[in-house]
């Protein structure tokens, strides 16, 4: 269950963009690479692409540059709560610098197996 309630963490953020327009040329996933490379399937023509961590270069208080290009990149992270009676909790996080940082709370309910999103906040 906590792959699916964070896929609907990633998949909120990334249609979202609560941290705004920023010019970044790629989202980096917080999270093993089998859950990874399936959000990449998930969403393989999504702006700015979604890349595998071993391509971010991470420098303190700074937004991470994007290897492929050597542009500033945003990193994403959700973490789910284990779920009792079929809802769970999840908090969802941004960070592109100390300046573009954040985190959204969700609240998420399982309906016929599937997790969804009752609020974000």
């Amino acid at each position: 269950d906590d792959f699916k309630i964070e896929m609907a963490v990633y998949g909120y953020l990334l249609e979202k963009h609560p941290w705004g327009n920023g010019e970044y040329t790629a989202i980096f996933l917080e999270g093993s690479d089998a859950w990874v490379a399936a959000l990449i399937r998930k969403f393989p023509n999504h702006v700015p692409p979604i890349k595998p961590s071993n391509r971010a270069q991470l420098r303190p208080n700074q937004a991470p540059i994007d290897k492929d290009t050597g542009k500033p990149a945003l990193i994403l992270s959700a973490k789910a709560m284990d779920p009792t009676n079929d809802v769970s909790e999840a908090i969802g996080t941004w960070y592109a610098g100390e300046a573009v940082s954040g985190l959204c709370a969700f609240v998420l309910v399982k309906v016929d197996g599937q997790w969804t999103i009752q609020s974000a906040k």
